[in-house]
């Protein structure tokens, strides 16, 4: 039997507009089907405008005059069928929907809803694995709903997972020896909503000494799993997309919040001690052991997806700091320096195609904050740093496998750049230790001023950069310090490499704040250096360089003046044909 069911519209109409019908088929699920899928589409569409909209407007339903609310009534028809709606939907509809139950939830949870968690509870624990992506789906718009509150305000949500947390684990152990597609896209959910449920804040309620124990095999056990062979025949740029690899990336975004937050004894809130200590001596070396064979997989050139790259190592530089893990990884940390960290600071192909076929994609890749926050090259950066600052004895061999690459004089530009950028990277602890804060100028003269004559634009910007970094040596000759101004001074107006004027504009600008007689040096040439940067602002619209341009004008407000206005117009005038073609 089956009855049919026209939703709900403005005043008691609502899904009669939007043509959305809920099957109650034989099996106890309600479908979400349609007169077509054009009109199934724009339905759901319409109802989710509805539910973002007018939701929240819940307390004043029926009030006299309300044009815009949703009915009491229909609000009960959609509580009572979202859940199941969600579960039997495609794909294209489900994240029409997920935004209306998060919306939902959002409103009337616990206070209006409290049946959403019995109908969550009820299908993660059927035996119909059809649904279960679909409710983990609503289980992680639950807690979404509380990632970001304050934990007096989470009350609710971790009473829901009290209940939920068994079922989770559970599902998920029964699930491992599943390596389908869909097994692990259920798995890569349930990782989703642990993360949401930890991210900041740990309820520990939820936690004992049992469960975490489960909860840190399953994911080492994910961590450490091979991926399916065929995957090597999908595109390298598609396979992060696929979910086995990303599967591991939430395992080990966990891995290294939990670390990271809540782990570390001595960085964390005064809650979490007694879970740290535990953390760090129960568990923090049996996953740093898995971390160590996926960096030798990448050691050994298999591919390893770049988040799942970053994310271990996030967590390896977690451990430097702790005795206890450092002990673990002190035989391992040379080789991971020079075989993992120094490959991923060295200028790549990838590079190479992105500097040739759009500069400017270039430029914006290597300046974006959030491409920083994602990047294996700046968690590799970030580790080398920490290695080095906190164990003296890692700095001393870095600089050595450094100086080994740039004085040797066949060797591969690319492995100089790396070293470069492991050397600028260093910048700050190498200024700070006087074995090596004397020999920078040194360094600069020999391995840094002769690159700005190299036919490689890549090995001029890595010049100017690492100019950029040791802006505050202490030159002992003021000729080298002419010569880094000249050199990046005319990088800036005569380089024709776009990604190199814009490193050679923000080195001449540090240089200029940090070295008291670089600007009566620059003095002379304000006017082409300030025109240049006008023209480079206007072409890359970086908001870098606009910073650059107004500490220079601090710096030189006299000189500015008197050719500001026509600055000003030239720059205004060279912006219109720019724009009239967009």
């Amino acid at each position: 039997k089956l009855v049919t069911v026209n939703t709900v519209v403005l005043q008691g109409k609502l899904l009669q507009k939007a043509r959305i019908i809920f099957e109650y088929s034989t099996q106890g699920f309600y479908l979400l089907t349609a007169i077509s899928d054009l009109c199934c589409c724009s339905g759901v569409i319409y109802l989710k405008n509805m539910v973002t909209q007018h939701w929240s407007e819940g307390d004043n339903a029926n009030t006299e005059g309300s044009t815009s609310n949703i009915p009491e009534e229909d609000r009960q028809f959609i509580r009572d069928h979202i859940v199941e709606a969600i579960i039997q939907s495609p794909e294209r509809l489900r994240v029409q929907l997920t935004t209306c139950i998060h919306h939902m939830i959002k409103h009337d949870y616990p206070a209006r809803w409290t049946a959403v968690v019995d109908k969550i509870g009820f299908y993660l624990q059927s035996d119909n694995s059809g649904c279960w992506l679909g409710i983990l789906l609503c289980l992680y718009q639950l807690v979404k709903n509380y990632e970001y509150k304050k934990p007096e305000e989470r009350q609710p949500l971790v009473a829901a997972m009290q209940i939920f947390m068994p079922m989770l684990k559970d599902r998920f152990i029964q699930l491992l020896p599943d390596p389908s597609n869909d097994s692990v896209l259920v798995q890569k959910q349930i990782f989703k909503i642990l993360y949401a449920l930890v991210q900041y804040n740990l309820p520990l309620e939820l936690i004992n000494r049992q469960n975490l124990t489960e909860w840190m095999e399953i994911l080492k056990t994910v961590v450490d799993r091979d991926v399916p062979p065929e995957t090597l025949q999908v595109d390298e740029d598609e396979r992060p997309e696929l979910p086995w690899w990303k599967c591991k990336k939430w395992a080990l975004h966990i891995l290294a919040r939990l670390f990271e937050r809540y782990g570390s004894p001595g960085n964390t809130t005064k809650e979490y001690t007694e879970f740290a200590e535990l953390f760090l001596k129960g568990y923090a070396v049996a996953a740093q052991q898995v971390l160590l064979k996926v960096l030798y997989q990448y050691r050994e050139k298999q591919y390893v997806a770049p988040r799942v790259l970053q994310q271990t190592l996030n967590y390896i530089n977690q451990g430097i700091a702790h005795a206890v893990t450092w002990k673990n990884l002190k035989p391992h940390i040379q080789g991971i320096i020079q075989d993992v960290v120094f490959p991923l600071m060295c200028y790549t192909d990838s590079d190479e195609e992105l500097w040739q076929e759009d500069p400017y994609e270039y430029i914006r890749m290597k300046f974006d904050v959030f491409e920083d926050f994602i990047s294996p090259t700046t968690a590799a950066q970030t580790l080398l740093f920490t290695a080095c600052n906190k164990r003296k004895e890692v700095l001393q061999k870095s600089m050595g496998f450094c100086y080994q690459i740039l004085t040797d004089p066949a060797c591969d530009p690319r492995k100089k750049d790396g070293a470069l950028h492991m050397i600028g990277s260093l910048a700050e602890i190498l200024l700070k230790r006087k074995i090596y804060k004397d020999q920078m100028e040194f360094m600069l003269q020999n391995h840094v001023f002769p690159l700005f004559r190299s036919e490689l634009g890549y090995m001029r910007a890595r010049a100017c950069w690492v100019l950029h970094y040791f802006c505050e040596v202490k030159f002992k000759i003021d000729q080298n310090l002419q010569t880094a101004l000249e050199l990046t001074r005319l990088c800036l107006i005569n380089d024709n490499e776009m990604p190199v004027k814009v490193e050679a504009a923000i080195a001449l600008q540090v240089l200029i704040s940090n070295q008291e007689k670089a600007k009566d040096y620059i003095t002379p040439h304000i006017r082409p250096v300030m025109q240049a940067l006008l023209q480079i602002v206007r072409e890359t619209e970086n908001d870098d360089l606009t910073n650059v341009i107004q500490k220079m004008i601090c710096e030189y407000s006299e000189e500015v003046t008197p050719i500001a206005v026509e600055m000003t117009h030239c720059h205004s005038i060279g912006a219109f044909p720019r724009h009239g073609t967009a």
